[in-house]
């Protein structure tokens, strides 16, 4: 069981002595700071068990893994994927998706581990599950007529406690134009601009081919609409939380990704087809080979790939929680 964690409470109170530091700067220490985050200790995070704090599509192996390459030749032609090199971006240490297969339609693989550099070009496919949600972000507050940002500082006690900056962060400040001048007194809003900046490194290599973003978010009208209360949370063992103040570093800290700026992103730098579709729809439309194969091979019998593949696109599933963003760079 995860407990936890002093070295990095020790690390975070030492940030906060000269003065409260955003919650960017909060959750990066929480989730990357080196041997001690969540993401940089030697520990299983991914899987169904109770030992393990949640898991993914990629949890279900094989299946997923068939659907993705299915979609991936599909969408380039094998010909065009054959010449490829596939890259999975924040895979989880010890596994990659095309482990779970014998064989793979593409000329090599390479797998980027979360928190680790990414440097690539050349004809590739990009895969990347559930990276996006991962990397830190700001969280705001609209209080008397003004945004505000939230952020972490110590109590007389010497404890981590949050508090409001006197004044936006520079990140923040650069983006305060999107904002609006007017919503609910108190609406809170988080705002992953990490993820924008992670696209725009990727998008400044020179690479052609297809990128392939699974992930949970919402559009930018979504996050100031239907969410006052904002998307961030914490997992530990299955549970989800609201307090990401509580055991920094033996918890996993999130908030839903913006596909708008991220789609506009694509667009930009002259990706085509740039698609944004519920995973449902994704794998049903762009999988369909395989996911017809799955279907028939167990037809009149119980098929646990079947069952994997009905996770993966049900509604009340996978299906509609997660969605996929993707184009091709010719």
């Amino acid at each position: 069981m995860k407990t936890t964690n002093p070295e990095v409470e020790v690390r975070l109170r030492a940030r906060c002595q000269a003065g409260p530091i955003s919650y960017r700067d909060y959750i990066e220490v929480a989730l990357y700071a080196e041997d001690c985050g969540y993401y940089t200790q030697a520990a299983e995070r991914v899987g169904r068990s109770g030992e393990h704090d949640f898991y993914t599509a990629e949890s279900l192996g094989r299946v997923f893994a068939q659907l993705v390459t299915t979609a991936a030749v599909d969408l380039l032609s094998q010909d065009q994927a054959a010449k490829c090199t596939f890259v999975e971006i924040a895979a989880e240490p010890g596994t990659s998706l095309l482990s779970h297969l014998e064989s793979h339609p593409f000329a090599a693989e390479q797998v980027i581990r979360q928190g680790d550099a990414i440097q690539t070009n050349g004809s590739i496919v990009i895969f990347a599950n559930e990276w996006l949600d991962a990397l830190p972000f700001h969280r705001l507050i609209f209080r008397e007529g003004a945004w505000r940002e939230r952020g972490v500082g110590l109590d007389s006690e010497g404890q981590l406690v949050e508090v409001l900056l006197e004044q936006l962060t520079p990140e923040v400040a650069a983006v305060v134009e999107r904002l609006p001048s007017h919503i609910e007194d108190g609406y809170e809003l988080d705002l992953p601009l990490e993820a924008e900046t992670a696209l725009a490194e990727l998008f400044a290599q020179d690479w052609t081919g297809l990128i392939l973003l699974f992930d949970y978010g919402r559009t930018w009208t979504s996050l100031l609409q239907d969410h006052p209360s904002g998307t961030a949370r914490t997992y530990k063992q299955h549970a989800q939380g609201n307090d990401l103040l509580n055991t920094p570093g033996a918890c996993d800290i999130t908030c839903d990704i913006n596909w708008t700026p991220l789609m506009a992103q694509l667009e930009v730098a002259g990706l085509q087809s740039v698609t944004l579709e519920s995973q449902e729809s994704f794998l049903v439309q762009r999988a369909q080979r395989a996911a017809e194969t799955i279907v028939s091979s167990s037809a009149g019998s119980f098929s646990p790939d079947r069952q994997t593949l009905m996770q993966l696109i049900h509604p009340a599933n996978m299906g509609q929680r997660f969605q996929v963003l993707w184009g091709i760079r010719a």
